[in-house]
């Protein structure tokens, strides 16, 4: 399959206006931007065959430029990461047999989740859409808990089948673990990876279809084609010891910056 990667990216977001041009300072003690480590993390995936900023913002293209990458002009109607992947691919900006969004926030993505998402595909030729889960650790599993105290909106949960189809997203902790088995819950609960792969007929359907009910109230894209009914196959990839996080707020910067620190 001829495979390429975008990062979607938008300097107004709801959570964290101007969030892509954020530094983050690794172990190295040089400061990146976000949307410059996300492309990074991007440029590190084997078998791709071209990796592309889309945006819609000037300040972003002018970054993203400056190190070394391929930029799309996308509207600002494009209300998430997978409607601007979407508007690229019908606009002819690539061709592909595969799409694969790794949005901008997503600086931790390891190579292999990127791999392992694109070889699913290729042994699920029927799926329409695939995004990869990993199973919390214990660590992870106290960050969810202690945005969720504090009221803060952090990662997302996955609920999937026994044939791996997707049930639910939610920013939610789910499924709901009671207090007193929290100990065991870090095995219970999926975190889903901001990342996804999509057929190019799957984004032209999403790009004719308006915001959902479920979608609108979690804030979540891939929620629109459940409502759709579209399956989203959910692809158990492995941490290895590595902490993934997105960076959705604020306080997620100095959490990001302790990972890459510890990333030696």
């Amino acid at each position: 399959m001829k495979t390429v990667i975008v990062i979607p990216a938008r300097y107004a977001s709801t959570r964290y206006p101007g969030k892509p041009l954020v530094t983050l300072t690794g172990h190295d003690g040089i400061a990146k931007s976000l949307i410059e480590r996300s492309w990074n993390a991007a440029m590190a995936v084997k078998g791709v065959d071209g990796v592309f900023v889309a945006t819609d913002d000037d300040r972003i293209k002018q970054a993203a430029e400056a190190f070394g990458a391929q930029v799309i002009m996308t509207s600002e109607s494009c209300e998430n990461g997978t409607a601007r992947c979407a508007e690229a691919a019908l606009a002819g900006a690539f061709e592909a047999d595969l799409v694969v969004n790794l949005q901008g926030d997503a600086p931790l993505t390891p190579a292999w989740f990127v791999e392992d998402l694109i070889a699913a595909m290729a042994a699920a030729p029927d799926a329409p859409v695939a995004t990869p889960v990993v199973k919390c650790d214990a660590e992870t599993y106290a960050h969810f808990r202690a945005d969720r105290a504090a009221g803060l909106v952090g990662g997302t949960t996955a609920v999937f089948d026994r044939n791996n189809r997707a049930l639910y997203f939610s920013k939610e902790v789910l499924p709901y673990i009671a207090p007193a088995k929290e100990a065991d819950a870090a095995g219970e609960v999926f975190h889903h990876v901001g990342l996804y792969a999509y057929r190019p007929a799957a984004l032209a359907e999403y790009a004719t279809w308006s915001e959902g009910r479920l979608e609108r109230h979690e804030g979540l894209e891939q929620l629109r084609f459940l409502e759709n009914g579209t399956d989203i196959l959910c692809v158990e990839v492995e941490g290895r010891g590595r902490v993934f996080w997105e960076l959705n707020n604020p306080g997620d910067v100095e959490r990001i910056e302790s990972i890459l620190k510890a990333d030696l």
